[in-house]
């Protein structure tokens, strides 16, 4: 599919504020329109962008209940009730509750247990098996985390138990809010809280900052667990902006110079040992491993591991989780294989704006994945769909601009029950609902969704010159990191680029060109790689010039480090 190219264009009032950044910092005038694309646009939000500081962290008594949920932690500690930490089976999920468990059992209380729902026999969010467990356990608090804002049967059922609730949860309410304690969620439709964005395990950090505030805690206290903050942030897709931006910053810093024993052994066991881990490291390699226990097995395994101090065990463990990382690899390639074999069969796949599949066999813990596949492969809005005994549960996934939440909530009669976010959403309906919800889903989406929002496009934040590109620029460039939504790394292109005469094939199967290009208005040279573009290679080879659009990279090889460009796109004149 060929990709629409968007150059990014400032406003006469942005212009200005570009040179008078561009002055100010000293920077290279792309530098600075780059900072004013991300709404930065005088010296202290440049500051504070580039030097990230815990201290600019928003007060999390601004959080609404946030003070009805540190009395009633307090009173638990106090009076030494059991405590059920309780959270969702992904990497958010599981991370938020080792950060909570590990912070409180750290010399606030011992009178504490965990607890993960299995994806399989309870589903996503809060469970009767969950709140029967903390019943027969003792305990008389349950803390969620990144789950629960709509449990509203099941807070009322756990009151009637004599267990309260406190919500922690970073996804959209309904109307009505479960009657817990204190429910702790920036997307309410009251918070005033400053920065909405948080992922689960934020909101939990938040919490434990407040009780640490309130019992004059040391905040340093809470830096060691930044590591796991950093890691629910990449994992959960969350915009890296402002509050998510200090925490990944400083996470990040956790992560590479002292990571908990958990997250240390999975970091050996990706071969990222002794290597700068950024947030794309996170993405594909370490959140993937801690999800695969909670789609393979039991997220309480991964809970176990981000948990335990003993290296020895947290090195078995992290080699179990590897394996089931390869389960799920296995899975997710037989079923998008599958997937997309039922797609083609499609007769009216042409005029499809969204599209649903749905098979009852297959398997539960990879359909958010072989969702986003499809959605990458057709872009086009995508639900896989499977079932667990008479229900049908998916994953859904958006392109960017389409909110596929709000596709779902259209279907909401159709539902037993759904959340998530813009681009991102769980769902579970009764079997023979599912085909009027496919009708209704794929009729809201052909309504609603705009035809260039059908088309993928590469956003391209400036037209560079190869000579613009000096070890100077390259270096300020990163302090642009740590990349993720609302801060993605920048695309550049250049125009009338050409073989210099060395670019080759190179990959397993030569699906790959290794480039030396020459900018032909500037007579710079610059090398690069452009992954799966062979069919571009008799063009680059005929020596006619071409267009490319990228990204630039830092290329670590044999102790050597050198400036590559990352080539996303290759567009050929009258092509």
């Amino acid at each position: 599919m060929t990709n629409k190219w968007n150059l990014l264009t400032l406003t006469p009032e942005q212009e200005k504020q570009k040179e008078d950044l561009a002055d100010q910092l000293g920077i290279h005038p792309i530098l600075s329109q780059l900072l004013v694309q991300r709404g930065i646009t005088n010296f202290d939000s440049a500051k504070k962008f580039f030097r990230p500081q815990l201290k600019d962290l928003h007060d999390p008594f601004l959080m609404k209940d946030m003070d009805k949920a540190v009395a009633r932690l307090e009173k638990a500690v106090g009076d030494k009730e059991r405590i059920m930490v309780y959270g969702d089976y992904d990497v958010d999920g599981t991370t938020a509750v080792a950060l909570v468990y590990k912070f409180l059992l750290s010399g606030y209380t011992s009178n504490i247990e965990y607890y993960i729902p299995d994806r399989y026999k309870e589903g996503y969010g809060i469970s009767v098996t969950g709140i029967d467990a903390a019943k027969k356990s003792g305990c008389s608090l349950i803390i969620a985390l990144d789950c629960g804002i709509k449990a509203v049967e099941k807070v009322r059922y756990a009151k009637s138990l004599g267990i309260d609730f406190i919500i922690c949860d970073h996804h959209v309410p309904d109307d009505v809010l479960p009657d817990a304690v204190a429910v702790l969620d920036a997307k309410r439709g009251d918070s005033t809280y400053p920065y909405d964005q948080l992922s689960g395990c934020g909101v939990g950090f938040k919490f434990m900052q407040a009780f640490a505030q309130s019992n004059k805690i040391e905040f340093s206290s809470l830096i060691p667990y930044l590591d796991l903050v950093a890691v629910s942030i990449a994992s959960d897709i969350v915009p890296i902006s402002g509050e998510n931006r200090i925490l990944a910053y400083h996470g990040l810093k956790q992560l590479n110079a002292n990571p908990s024993v958990g997250l240390q052994a999975i970091i050996d066991t990706c071969g990222l040992t002794g290597k700068d881990i950024t947030i794309s490291d996170i993405v594909f390699k370490i959140g993937p491993r801690i999800n695969a226990s909670g789609r393979i097995q039991s997220g309480n395994e991964s809970v176990e591991l981000l948990t335990t101090k003993d290296r020895e065990d947290a090195r078995r463990k992290s080699d179990e989780i590897n394996q089931y990382n390869q389960t799920r690899k296995d899975l997710d390639k037989n079923m998008t294989e599958e997937a997309n074999s039922a797609i083609q069969k499609f007769s009216d796949l042409a005029d499809k704006k969204g599209i649903v599949v749905y098979d009852e066999n297959w398997h539960k813990g990879v359909i958010g994945i072989v969702a986003s596949r499809l959605t990458e492969e057709y872009y086009r809005p995508a639900i896989v769909l499977t079932r667990t005994d008479d229900m049908a549960t998916g994953s859904a996934r958006s392109v960017p601009g389409f909110d596929i939440y709000k596709a779902i909530d259209h279907c909401r009669d159709l539902l037993e029950n759904f959340g998530g976010h813009t681009y991102a959403a769980g769902l579970s309906m009764k079997v023979e609902n599912v085909d009027a919800f496919i009708k209704k889903f794929e009729a809201y989406v052909a309504d609603n969704i705009r035809p260039e929002q059908l088309i993928p496009t590469i956003d391209i934040d400036a037209e560079l010159c190869f000579q613009d590109i000096t070890p100077k620029f390259v270096k300020v460039l990163k302090q642009f990191n740590p990349f993720g939504p609302e801060n993605y790394k920048p695309f550049f292109c250049t125009r009338n680029v050409k073989d210099y005469g060395t670019s080759r094939l190179v990959g397993r199967d030569q699906e790959h060109i290794k480039l030396e290009l020459v900018d032909t208005t500037s007579r710079c040279i610059m090398n690069g790689i452009a992954f799966g573009q062979a069919a571009f290679n008799n063009h680059v080879k005929s020596q006619q010039t071409f267009d490319i659009a990228y990204s630039i990279e830092e290329n670590n090889y044999n102790g050597t480090s050198n400036t590559q460009l990352l080539i996303k796109d290759i567009q050929v004149e009258n092509e």
